[in-house]
Parts: structure tokens; sequence; C-alpha cells
């Protein structure tokens, strides 16, 4: 069974997540606290974590922050607060996902079912190495090298940059990529795609305001160039 961590402070709303996730075969543990839902993210294991934003003695950006180096777990992001800026910071900081209060239960049950069969698939992925231009990836180990240095990348953008390379010089629109990695149609934010796109620029592209591997096709979508 799939273990799952919320970290919520209004214990009504954890509650009914907790209520329709374990109807889905979830187990499920309630934190309450911020400081609680760090200890408890780092040192039992889970396979997924539900973290909100505004929690006493620990905000959810800074529990992203600390635990993403240390869990690799998808991290769905639930706040009240919807503004634009509030979801690149979540993404930025290693979140997977983000989803604006009020949802519905159901949509919470699609969001965390389809962020644990992308994870799986990328623990599943083929061993044969792939080489693009300057950039070297060995999918046993899932190890990135780019110009000759390895570099650190999070499940989702190691996923992205895996289909981009297996697939060069085809244009991807965000809608065909959001369906692709996230494995949702029509669930959720397409910004989630460009911030995925810029973080990795910034680690694989010698210059990311002039990439040469992810370009941007302008009205199209994105290809990776060899």
């Amino acid at each position: 069974m799939k273990k799952i961590l919320i970290i919520e402070d209004d214990i009504a709303i954890a509650e009914i997540e907790r209520d329709f996730l374990e109807i889905e075969g979830f187990t499920v543990t309630i934190a309450t606290d911020g400081l609680d839902g760090y200890q408890k993210a780092k040192e039992e294991n889970y396979d997924l974590i539900l973290l909100d934003v505004m929690l006493p003695g620990m905000n959810g950006y800074e529990i992203c922050r600390n635990i993403r180096n240390q869990v690799d777990v998808p991290i769905i992001m639930v706040t009240v607060r919807g503004e634009d800026t509030d979801k690149v910071r979540g993404l930025g900081l290693g979140a997977d996902d983000y989803m604006s209060k009020p949802f519905s239960p159901t949509e919470l049950v699609a969001r965390v079912k389809a962020n644990l069969a992308q994870y799986e698939r990328l623990k599943t992925k083929r061993t044969n190495e792939l080489t693009a231009g300057a950039i070297t990836i060995n999918p046993t180990a899932q190890r990135v090298f780019a110009n000759g240095a390895e570099i650190e990348l999070k499940h989702k953008e190691y996923e992205l940059l895996m289909f981009l390379v297996s697939n060069p010089d085809i244009v991807f629109s965000k809608e065909h990529l959001y369906e692709r990695i996230w494995g949702m149609d029509a669930i959720g934010d397409l910004k989630t795609v460009a911030v995925h796109i810029n973080r990795l620029r910034e680690k694989i592209e010698k210059d990311p305001q002039q990439p040469v591997h992810i370009q941007t096709v302008w009205g199209a979508g994105y290809r990776f160039r060899i």
C-alpha cells in the first residue's frame, strides 16, 4: 500500500483528504504542524507528500526546500494562494505539482495517482545509455552528465529530459508535454512545463539565455536539438 503524508494545519481539510485517499487504498498520515511534518518527511518512508504552504512552525516553502535533496518522492503543494508567483516559487523549490484550494476530492485523488504513476514509470525506465551532443544519460543509475560534469535532476526534470532527448527535432506543445510527463489530461497548470524547461536549461545549457539543446518554437512548443 502506498503511504501518503499530508502536512496540513486545517484538520478538517486534512481529514477529508485522508478519507478520500484511504477509500482508494492509500495509507495516510497527517501532520498539522510544519516542524512535525518536516521531521516525519525526513525520518519515515512515504511515497508522496501533500504539502500545504501556510503552516505553523515551518512553512511549506521551507519544508520543500529542506527535504527536496533528502527525499526523492513526489511533492504536491496545496494552498489557498493561487498567484502565479506562488506556483513558480513552489515548483522552483522542487515541488512536482501544485493545487489551489478549493479543489474537489476527485481531482486530489487523480493528481496523487498520476504523480505516483509517473514516478514509477521513471524508476522502470529502460537501461540503454543515451547521448545527445554534450549530454549523456545513464538510465540504469539515473545519472546525467552535461559537458563532462554530473548534474543533479529531480525526477520530473529527469523524465522530461529523457523524453525530449529520446525524440530529437520533434516539436512538442506544452499540452503534449504536460500530458506525457505528468500523466494527466487537462488537469493542472501548463506553467509547470515552462518552469521545468527553465530549470533544465539552467542545468544543461552553457548559456540558459541562449539555449542550444532545449529550444523554444514560438507559438508551437519546445524541441530538443542535438
